[in-house]
């Protein structure tokens, strides 16, 4: 399963699936990760490329439309799987440090 080689995932990679929840090409990817980080995290087309390929050859997303150059893609079943675990890794942790971060952060 596309997990194993995916085992955790880099800020990119989440946003990346993130915006295939919903089918679309590159530059939409681009300006999806943008506008669903806020402006946070921005990745190029070298990194897009990159990663759609690695997904792709892991079965994580497919390729739904190619017209031209323009290429479509969507989330799989595999990639919803590790995007959710990788959800539920990132909302432990944060819940996690509450616990030890929540009196002392709100005094500095």
């Amino acid at each position: 399963m596309a997990r194993k080689q995916f085992q955790t995932l880099s800020e990119p990679m989440y946003y990346i699936l993130l915006s295939l929840t919903s089918e679309c090409c590159g530059v939409d990817i681009m300006k999806k990760v943008e506008e669903i980080s806020k402006g946070r995290i921005s990745v190029g087309p070298g990194t897009l490329y990159t990663l759609l390929g690695k997904f792709e050859s892991s079965g994580m997303i497919k390729e739904t439309a190619v017209e031209g150059r323009k290429r479509s893609y969507i989330i799989t079943k595999d990639g919803y799987e590790a995007l959710k675990e990788e959800y539920i890794r990132l909302k432990s942790m944060v819940d996690e440090g509450k616990n030890y971060m929540g009196e002392n952060y709100e005094n500095k």
